[in-house]
């Protein structure tokens, strides 16, 4: 089976926004309300830092579950990583993860300021100035076999769209307008020249989108 990159579980506005404007380490989601948007995944029995037993199942625990199964590595663009922009002046912050990061992969977050790869549990870092095709080649190498998870944020996202290197995405798009911040889409509708799209609304109130390769 070809190693696939998957874009899973993230989440949209209903604007299109998927995060707000004025990031900063206290507010890695800028102006916006981060709950409305994760509420949905936060309720499921399967959430990954779910720390009581619980949690809802069907659909909205199905795509939680389904956001780990076969990744071997995962990319993502600087600011999902940290807020810091520029060269790095402090190598002893480790990003928004905490000692125990949930990925348990390689992740590689691509930057124009690298700096040394560090390990977090069983989750390694690498810091790569590199084109998305040489990003995807390197986590590929990295995931022996199995796919690779394209983490966001926003640009990166559109990154790799503008690459033509996705094979398939799963967004969640809450009923909530973030008005601005980094938008993904104005619709939709604009990635089906290239991909089929399926809309599956949930009872939590999210509409789960599910695109793959026409």
């Amino acid at each position: 089976m070809p190693q696939l990159l998957r874009v899973q579980c993230f989440n949209v506005s209903r604007d299109g926004f998927g995060t707000g404007e004025g990031q900063s380490l206290e507010r890695p989601f800028g102006h916006a309300d981060p709950t409305p948007l994760f509420s949905w995944r936060a309720a499921t029995a399967s959430f990954v830092y779910r720390t009581e037993p619980g949690g809802s199942r069907g659909l909205d625990d199905y795509l939680t579950r389904d956001a780990e199964c076969n990744i071997g590595a995962e990319i993502m663009g600087r600011n999902k990583f940290g807020p810091q922009r520029g060269p790095w002046e402090d190598h002893e912050w480790q990003g928004w993860w905490g000692d125990n990061p949930p990925f348990h992969t390689p992740v590689f977050v691509l930057t124009h300021h690298e700096r040394p790869s560090f390990t977090l549990a069983d989750t390694t870092f690498h810091f790569l100035n590199a084109s998305p095709a040489e990003a995807l080649a390197q986590a590929k190498q990295a995931a022996a076999g199995r796919d690779v998870r394209l983490g966001g944020g926003v640009a990166t996202i559109r990154e790799f769209l503008d690459a033509d290197l996705v094979d398939t995405m799963h967004f969640a798009v809450a009923p909530v307008d973030l008005e601005r911040g980094e938008r993904l889409w104005d619709s939709p509708d604009e990635l089906l020249d290239r991909f089929h799209l399926e809309s599956v609304p949930s009872t939590s109130g999210i509409t789960h989108l599910l695109f793959w390769r026409r």
